[in-house]
């Protein structure tokens, strides 16, 4: 099992927090590794995130959940 984290925002500020935008898998879906799960949006920037491992991703999070850096988003299995 891989954890999928929130990109880190802020060295400076550990409580700083994003938002899911979109995900571009459903929960339950079979991924490989490096495949788009999905973006999140940042004060400045989205980012997208990338499964990090083959398998099947159990989402986490809720697209317009508002996160902090490092939570744990998803996990691929």
């Amino acid at each position: 099992m891989t954890d999928v984290l929130f990109p880190l925002l802020s060295e400076s500020d550990p409580d700083a927090e994003g938002v899911v935008a979109t995900w571009f898998v459903h929960d339950g879906e079979r991924v490989a590794e490096g495949d788009l799960l999905a973006e999140v949006a940042l004060d400045k920037a989205d980012v997208e995130i990338s499964a990090p491992a083959a398998g099947v991703v159990r989402l986490l999070a809720k697209e317009g959940d508002a996160l902090v850096q490092g939570a744990l988003i998803a996990r691929v299995e």
